[in-house]
Parts: C-alpha cells; sequence; structure tokens
C-alpha cells in the first residue's frame, strides 16, 4: 500500500477541548501564527523567546552569525550561565522550596531534592572543582548511573564553565578511554558502582580500567561517589571520594558568565566511519531551544511532575531532565533502574505514585511492557491509577502504530495527546513533533515541524520531492540548538552535516522522510542507510518493522536490517520476538509464512522478508537502543567483531545467529 493510498484511511486524533483551552499553543491557528512569525522575522522571532526564557548577564545585540557558515553563531555577544538560568533564577522568583528533582532508587527509595537544595549541592561541587584546578573551558568526563549527584555534576560543570562531557554508564572501558582521550578532560566524575535491576554493576573500575589502556594523561584526578560502598582501589594521589573534597565546600558559587557560544557540553554519538563523534553544544542557544521545546511540546505549567525516562548519558536525559525543565522551574523525576524491576509494572506504579502528569519514554520500553503486560494482568496499565497523565511522550526512535495504539488506550486511557518527537543529538530539541493543544495526531507520524524549523524532504541534489513521495530529510536554515562542530574534526562536521551534494547549504539529517500527500505530515522511514533497494525499490526499514508490529495477535517486536542478495541486490532480513514462546522447526516456518503474507498484504510483495529468524529478544543497550548493526552482521552471516560491552542481553546474539 503506497503513502499515498494509505492516506485516504488515516486515523486522527484531534485535541479535545479541554486541552486546547488550556494549551501554551491553542489549536493549528496557534501553531500557524508562531509558523509565520518566524517565516515573516526569522531572527526576530528566535531573539523574542531568548529574551523570554533566558536572563542574560549582558544581553546579546546580534542574533545570528552566518559568516563562517555551516559554523553558525547565534546571541554570540550575550553573556549568560546555564545554572544560573536552571537554578538561582527559580529560587529568585521564590520557587526555591519547590521540588526540583525527585530521585527514585532501583530498590524503590525516593529522594526529594528542592531547588534550594539542589543549588546548594551544585554550588558544592563547583566549589570542590575549582579547589581541583578545574576553570572555565577544562572538560570533565561524567561517568555515573542516574542520580540527584549526575545532574548536581552536570550543573556544577556548567556554573563554572567547564565543558562536561556524559559518558553512558553502559560504557566500556575502551569506549570510555577513546572520551577521556578526545576531549582531554582533567576530572573524570564516577562512582564506586551503580545499581540496575537489583544488580551492582562496576563504575570506578571500569575508570580505572580505561585510564590504565593509556592515552589519558590529561586526567589529574577521579572523584568517587560512594554509591553502594563497595570495595575499590583508590589510588594515591589521583582518586577521592566526593564527600571528602565538597562536604567541606561552601554551598555559594558565583556563576561564570560565559558567551553564548561557550560549549556548554559534548556529547559522543557513533558515526558510520566507527569513530565517535563528540557533538558540541552552545550555551545559549542550545538552553533556548531546551527550555521552548519543553514549554510547547510538552505543554509544560507549574503544577506538572514531569518524567523523561532517559539516562542522563544520552541527549535526551540532557535536554529533558537537566537542562530543560529546570531552566522553566519545573518538577522533574530522576529514575535510576530498568522498567521490568522488580517486576514489568514499575513504570505504572511510579506514575501512579509519584502523580506523573508528563511521561515521556522510548518505544522500544513500550513495545516490551505491551508483551509483559498482555502475559500478566498484574503488571498491566490497568492495574494502575494512571488518571494524573494528561500528556504522552515518545521518543529514540518511530513509533510504529500498533505501539502508538495501545500507549494511547491503555496508558492515556484514550485521552492524552501522543508527542511523537523527532530529533538526534546533533539538534539539541525537538525538530518535528506534535504540539498536544493544537496538532491533530496520526499514529506513527511525527507530524509537523516545531515553529521555526524548517524541515523539508528532498532528493539527491537538494531538490524538494513531491508530498506523498519519499527522500531525505534536511534543515534548510540554521536554528539555535544545532550541534556547532564535531570536537576538534571541523571537516568531519561540514562533510557529516553539510555535505557538498546539497552546496553546503541544508543540514543534512541522515534520515528518509515522506510528507504525506495529504496532510503534509512527516513520517521517518530510517537512517538513509537504513533504505533498502529491493529489486529497484526503495523501502525503508521502519515501514517494514510497522507492518510486521501491526500483527497484533503475534508480534511484540520486530527490527528489519538488508544483507546482500544476488538476484534482488538487497534482501530484507526481519528478526522478530512473538508473544508466545519461541518457535522452532515447522511452528516457526508457519509463522514465517503468516507474517511474509501479513506483510505483503499490508505494504506489498515486494516488502516479503527473505529471512525471518526469531528470538526471545532484540539486541539493546542498556538504555534500550536497538543494536541494528549487530542485526546487520547477523544477517551477513558475519562473526561478531564489534565491542557488544554495551549490551544488556549479549547472550541473544548466538540464538538470532543460529536461528536460520
Amino acid at each position: 500500500m503506497s503513502a499515498s493510498e494509505s492516506s485516504t484511511e488515516l486515523k486522527i486524533y484531534t485535541p479535545d477541548a479541554a486541552t486546547v483551552a488550556t494549551a501554551h499553543v491553542q489549536g493549528m491557528a496557534g501553531y500557524e501564527a508562531l509558523v509565520q512569525e518566524a517565516e515573516a522575522d526569522y531572527e526576530g522571532y528566535w531573539a523574542r523567546h531568548a529574551r523570554e526564557l533566558l536572563s542574560w548577564k549582558t544581553p546579546f545585540t546580534q542574533v545570528l552569525d552566518e559568516s563562517e557558515r555551516p559554523f553558525f553563531k547565534w546571541f554570540a555577544d550575550g553573556t549568560l550561565n546555564a545554572s544560573y538560568n536552571c537554578l538561582d533564577r527559580n529560587i529568585e522568583k521564590g520557587l526555591g522550596d519547590k521540588t526540583a528533582l525527585i530521585f527514585e532508587a532501583d530498590g524503590g527509595e525516593v529522594t526529594k531534592v528542592s531547588y534550594s537544595q539542589l543549588l546548594a549541592k551544585t554550588c558544592q561541587i563547583a566549589n570542590g572543582l575549582k579547589s581541583l584546578g578545574v576553570t572555565k573551558g577544562d572538560r570533565v568526563i561524567i561517568y555515573i548511573s542516574m542520580s540527584v549527584d549526575g545532574v548536581a555534576a552536570m550543573q556544577a560543570c556548567a556554573r563554572i564553565g567547564a565543558t562536561h562531557s556524559v559518558v553512558f554508564g553502559g560504557f566500556s572501558a575502551q569506549s570510555l578511554r577513546d572520551r577521556i582521550q578526545d576531549t582531554g578532560a582533567k576530572v573524570v566524575i564516577t562512582a564506586d558502582q551503580q545499581v540496575r535491576g537489583g544488580k551492582h554493576l562496576p563504575l570506578k573500575s571500569i575508570v580505572d580500567e580505561a585510564i590504565a589502556l593509556g592515552g589519558c594523561e590529561s586526567v589529574h584526578n577521579v572523584l568517587v561517589v560512594k554509591r553502594t560502598g563497595a570495595d575499590i582501589a583508590m589510588a594515591a594521589g589521583r582518586d577521592l571520594w566526593m564527600a571528602d573534597v565538597v562536604d567541606t565546600q561552601a554551598t555559594t558559587c558565583e556563576p561564570e558568565w560565559v558567551s553564548a557560544e561557550h560549549p556548554l557540553f559534548l556529547l559522543y554519538t557513533s558515526g558510520s566511519t566507527g569513530k565517535p563523534k563528540g557533538v558540541q553544544h552552545s550555551t545559549g542557544g542550545y538552553l533556548l531551544h531546551a527550555a521552548l521545546t519543553t514549554k510547547l511540546t510538552f505543554d509544560l505549567k507549574g503544577d506538572d511532575v514531569f518524567w523523561c525516562t532517559a539516562d542522563i548519558g544520552w541527549v535526551t536525559g540532557h535536554t529533558y531532565i537537566t537542562y530543560g525543565p529546570l531552566a522553566l522551574g519545573g518538577t522533574e523525576i530522576v529514575f535510576e533502574g530498568v522498567p521490568t524491576y522488580p517486576d514489568a509494572g514499575r513504570f505504572w506504579k511510579m506514575i501512579q505514585d509519584h502523580k506523573v502528569s508528563i511521561f515521556y519514554t522510548a518505544p522500544t520500553a513500550i513495545r516490551s511492557l505491551i508483551k509483559a503486560a498482555e502475559a500478566n494482568d498484574a503488571v498491566h496499565p490497568k492495574s494502575y491509577d494512571l488518571s494524573s497523565l494528561r500528556i504522552l511522550g515518545s521518543v529514540g526512535e518511530p513509533i510504529n502504530p500498533a505501539a502508538w495504539e495501545w500507549y494511547h488506550k491503555h496508558v492515556g486511557g484514550s485521552r492524552c495527546p501522543i508527542v511523537d518527537t523527532f530529533w538526534q543529538t546533533e539538534t539539541g530539541g525537538h525538530m518535528i513533533t506534535p504540539l498536544p493543544g493544537a496538532t491533530p495526531l496520526v499514529p506513527g507520524s511525527c507530524t509537523l515541524p516545531f515553529p521555526g524549523i524548517q524541515a523539508a524532504v528532498v532528493d539527491e541534489t537538494g531538490k524538494d520531492v513531491p508530498w506523498g513521495q519519499g527522500g531525505i530529510l534536511v534543515v534548510k536554515k540554521p536554528w539555535p540548538s544545532m550541534i556547532r562542530t564535531i570536537w576538534g574534526d571541523p571537516e568531519r562536521f561540514k562533510k557529516s552535516y553539510y555535505p557538498d551534494d546539497f552546496q553546503g547549504k541544508y543540514y543534512l539529517a541522515g534520515d528518509g522522510a515522506i510528507r504525506d500527500a495529504k496532510t503534509g505530515y512527516f513520517t521517518i522511514t530510517g537512517r538513509i542507510d537504513d533504505v533498502l533497494n529491493v529489486s529497484g525499490h526503495r523501502m525503508g526499514t521502519m515501514e517494514i518493522e510497522s507492518a510486521l508490529v501491526s500483527c497484533t495477535e503475534l508480534v511484540a517486536e520486530a527490527a528489519v536490517v538488508g544483507r546482500p542478495d544476488d538476484t534482488t541486490g538487497e534482501a530484507i532480513c526481519a528478526f522478530v520476538v512473538l508473544k508466545r514462546p519461541r518457535p522452532v522447526g515447522d511452528e516457526a516456518r508457519a509463522i514465517a509464512k503468516q507474517l511474509r503474507d501479513h506483510v505483503a498484504k499490508e505494504i506489498g510483495p515486494i516488502a516479503k522478508p527473505k529471512d525471518i529468524r526469531f528470538g526471545d529478544n532484540l539486541p539493546k543497550t542498556r538504555s534500550g537502543k536497538i543494536m541494528r548493526r549487530l542485526l546487520r552482521s547477523l544477517a551477513k552471516g558475519e562473526a561478531i567483531t564489534q565491542d557488544t560491552s554495551t549490551l544488556e542481553n549479549p547472550a541473544i546474539l548466538d540464538q538470532l545467529g543460529d536461528n536460520h
């Protein structure tokens, strides 16, 4: 079924009158007014928001500097401090006693931290870092699990003008070493251990291993938070307990006022060449978009309890835990653990207990919880009181329509808008997303660009393609929170994001997309390298995955990759998790035929997977991201030589490799 044909059958959910009446952006008229404001005066639009949402020590006079394109600068002559904007400013508004963070530990213990308490802790860490010789422009690596300490450490770096680089606690020693070496970090902040799913997992020993690999001579000190009290090695003169350094420090620390273009953080993302890319974000432009998208996409109000389930090791945890909600004076949940411990009702119990009103999670988590809920009523959302919810969100990858519908019905009670957000580490915040009080929703579509973002779908030459025809997603104008460069590699930045194919004019998102022929809504079809070419037909892997998962009585989750094929050029290989025990033999062949026929019915015979392999799960990182590059190797019959240390379930590779 082509996109233009399916558009006649779109299921559209319009915002209810009550949501529209109280929203920051009311109805499509409100959305269009913002879009038109940005089109009429692009710089003026962003300048207005920057003045309204941020506090500046030195007001900016220049908005956008394009003189060194594609190295754009925003508000460059203005000065500010991100930590001041997130903490002091809210206390000055009388919010000192308001809860800033609700931390729920892996075992269920809850700690509430007010804005005044978070500021005091941030200042003590900031003063501690200064006592170790960390100054403006130095880099600090943060290798820690979800915690108040992690958020405060990020804020502390921002407070003194140090550039933080958070490394996800699931990364291996080699990966950590590469990031320490690339940043030239002076200090590493870590913990003795992390706790996940009832298990104590190493952190400090991995830091030791990373430094022992060599190339980390820049590191003067390792600061260690005592999380579990485990017996760990401490190198004399280098390693220090966080408490010993910060507990005696003053609870006040004057903010370091920095240029809006000062690097707030570096965050490493996978590159097609294998070497991670250090994505560099600014202070002013990034913080503006973090605050603006939190306000408009989530319609954040003063009495909301906002829960983003991401880890601070990823950009989602930066923008929608550490910076966006705090810049608006919000109350944010910080969660240590996994969604299935002590059981698969953990998320729903936390929403019930903390009266969460805005819930933001990943499709992978939703799909895994669907499988658990349908197998056990005790962990089904219907067994919990989720009436506090008013907004749901989805992040990380496109959400297939079947999972969207389940999320809407069973978690949102068929009343909560779902904001299906498309964005990237490099974009800093949402790029294409519904606004809950404005945008009619279509399951599986991220709908329309955020006001001020000029997204488009083009062909290989940069020419716009007609609606209903797939192409390459680009952004035509720079925006404040965009990546500034790749740390230490400006040429790679230009080649990756402003390639010569488009004469360096457009930001290349690296994703394929299609706009619905009638509504103009965007649907992301997968990474450009995840667009399969089967007998001359281009198909997005996401489209095939959605077709498989729409077989709701059978399929819990699916991932699709391509492999070389002598006849068709590329063959489709599907890895499928069923809602029943993994089949083998004749049963597996019968179900595979049933699924092929279903895909043929949903998309067309050309989309039928040549290989279908069944597993108890898919290979995922501890943050829940499916490792498709490993699936590509399995599909090709290659031995797995890549680093699998970040996988939650490495044994699944053997299962998926054997069953075909």
